[in-house]
C-alpha cells in the first residue's frame, strides 16, 4: 500500500500543474500539445510526472527568456520567412543584373527590334522583287523576248506569293503602296503585244 501512495505522489493532475505554475488548464493543455511538458496515463487518467514536468517547464521558461526555444509553429514560420527573404534577395539581384546589362547595351528593347525588323523586311522585299528584272536583264540576249517576259512574270508571281504568305507579327505598320507594287516597265514587249 505504501508503494501505491508514493507512486501517486509522483504524479499530479492537470489542475494541480495549472495551480503550481499559476496557469489555466487550457494553457497546460497547450504546453502538452506543444511538447513542452508530457503527460502519461496512470490508471486511465492523464497525469503529469511531478519532477520532470517542473524541470521541463523551468527549462522552457529559461530558454524562452534567452530566446533559445522556438515552438514548432514559430520555427516553421521563421523558416518560411527566411526562405522568402532569400528568394527576394535572389530576385532583387537578378533584377539588378538585368538593369545593369540593359544599361551597358546587352539587351535591345522590343521597339528597337520591331523597327530593325521592319526596315530589314522592307529592304529584303525590295531586293526580292527586283530579282526577276535582274534575271530577265541577264538572259535577254540569249532567249526570245517573249520567253524572257514569261520567266520574269513567273518569278515575279512566285516571289510575290512567298512574300504575301510570310506573316510577321513583329511588323506593326502596313508597308507603303510603293513598297508592294512593282512599277511597270516601258519599252519591252509583253505576251499580248505580239498577238
Amino acid at each position: 500500500m505504501a508503494e501505491q501512495k508514493s507512486e501517486l505522489k509522483k504524479y499530479i493532475s492537470k489542475e494541480t500543474v495549472a495551480t503550481l505554475f499559476n496557469l489555466s488548464s487550457r494553457r497546460i493543455e497547450q504546453l502538452t500539445k506543444d511538447g513542452i511538458i508530457e503527460r502519461t496515463l496512470i490508471k486511465r487518467r492523464a497525469q503529469y510526472e511531478t519532477a520532470p514536468t517542473i524541470q521541463r517547464y523551468i527549462t522552457y521558461l529559461s530558454d524562452k527568456a534567452y530566446n533559445r526555444e522556438i515552438t514548432g509553429m514559430e520555427k516553421t514560420l521563421k523558416e518560411q520567412k527566411l526562405r522568402a527573404e532569400i528568394e527576394l534577395k535572389k530576385s532583387q539581384g537578378e533584377l539588378h543584373r538585368l538593369r545593369t546589362e540593359i544599361a551597358i547595351g546587352n539587351y535591345i528593347s522590343v521597339d528597337e527590334i520591331k523597327m530593325d525588323y521592319s526596315r530589314f523586311f522592307v529592304i529584303f522585299k525590295n531586293f526580292a522583287l527586283s530579282i526577276p528584272g535582274k534575271v530577265a536583264g541577264k538572259v535577254s540576249g540569249a532567249l526570245d523576248p517573249v520567253e524572257v517576259r514569261r520567266i520574269e512574270g513567273e518569278l515575279q508571281n512566285d516571289i510575290t506569293a512567298l512574300l504575301n504568305g510570310f506573316v510577321s507579327r513583329a511588323v506593326t505598320e502596313k508597308p507603303e503602296p510603293k513598297d508592294t507594287e512593282k512599277p511597270k516597265r516601258k519599252g519591252r514587249p509583253t505576251k499580248n503585244a505580239k498577238k
